[in-house]
C-alpha cells in the first residue's frame, strides 16, 4: 500500500498518466491531514509535506525496514524487493545474516559471531 498527502483524485491521475505505475494493483491511500505522516515521523512541518518514507511491515505488524528520503530522491524497487525477500528468508533462518549483495535464497549468507567482526570481506570470498 502507498500513502501520500495527495488526494485520492491526484492518486488516480498519477495511476492513469504515469507509465511507471499504471499497472499498480495495490491501494493508494490519502493522508490529507498528515496524521499518518506524523505517526511515521516523515511529516515536515516547515513545508507541510511528507518526506518519502518506505516502511516494510510484517503481517504481524512488526517493522522490519525503514528508509526515509528527501522529496527529490527516488526509491529503488529492486532494493526494496531484495529487503523484503531477505526479511522473509531471515524469518526462517534467524541465526544468519544477509549481506549487502544477497539477492535471493541460495546466495551466500553469514553467521554473525564475535569471530566475524572485522572479517566480513574475507567471509564473503
Amino acid at each position: 500500500m502507498t500513502v501520500s498527502r495527495d488526494t485520492k483524485f491526484v492518486h488516480l491521475a498519477w495511476q492513469r498518466e504515469e507509465k511507471m505505475i499504471e499497472k499498480t494493483k495495490f491501494s493508494m491511500g490519502s493522508d490529507p491531514t498528515g496524521k499518518v505522516s506524523c505517526m511515521f515521523g516523515v511529516y515536515d512541518e516547515a513545508t507541510g509535506l511528507a518526506l518519502r518514507g518506505t516502511f516494510v511491515i510484517s503481517p504481524e505488524g512488526k517493522l522490519f525496514n525503514t528508509e526515509v528520503n528527501y522529496y527529490n530522491l527516488g526509491r529503488n524497487i529492486e532494493e526494496l524487493l531484495r529487503k523484503v525477500k531477505a526479511n522473509i528468508y531471515l524469518g526462517e533462518h534467524g541465526d544468519e545474516a544477509c549481506p549487502v549483495k544477497w539477492k535471493e535464497e541460495g546466495d551466500k549468507t553469514l553467521k554473525p559471531s564475535a569471530e566475524m567482526v572485522g572479517k566480513v570481506y574475507e567471509a564473503l570470498k
